[in-house]
């Protein structure tokens, strides 16, 4: 009689171990997904920024007097406006939350693309607290929101003078 009880006590004590452990490893694998989300955030930062100076590149050297926007990405890698091979950017990146090699574009007024963005629609675990270059990402509410675009610098107002320096000493 005593053995019977104490191979039911044993196996009450199995099956709790067990469902301790099981719960661990639950919190564990919640713990290890945001972490790993978090990653992609940071990386879909990089990425995105690396896509807008590469964009502002493209922009700015531009030959003539009209600048314009890359009407494609490849354009950035090698660029076509140019006789010798003109990098914007060493590769195309993938977008890091889809983890495809597409992405969406800002239109530029002149029809080429003038920023990018994830085509995700899942939302996102940062949504404040980023650099003064990405305020525009505060509290979007999915990544497809989160748009790296190359802004031109605001343009002085018309016979407005710089500011004066102040005297040396």
């Amino acid at each position: 009689m005593v053995r019977r009880r104490a191979r039911g006590f044993t196996y009450l004590a199995v099956l709790f171990i067990v469902a301790i452990l099981l719960g661990g490893l639950a919190l564990v694998g919640e713990v290890w997904e945001t972490s790993a989300r978090r990653e992609k955030e940071a990386e879909l930062l990089f990425v995105g920024n690396q896509y807008r100076r590469a964009i502002g590149l493209f922009y700015d050297s531009t030959p003539g007097g009209v600048k314009r926007y890359p009407r494609t990405l490849e354009d950035l890698v090698k660029d076509p406006r140019q006789p010798a091979t003109q990098r914007h950017l060493r590769r195309l990146y993938p977008d890091p939350i889809t983890g495809k090699n597409k992405w969406g574009f800002v239109k530029a007024p002149d029809g080429g693309i003038q920023g990018v963005h994830s085509l995700s629609e899942e939302k996102p675990l940062k949504i404040g607290g980023f650099r003064v270059r990405d305020a525009g990402l505060e509290g979007a509410a999915k990544y497809a929101d989160w748009k790296f675009i190359h802004m031109l610098p605001a343009a002085a107002p018309a016979g407005a003078k710089p500011a004066a320096k102040p005297p040396a000493g």
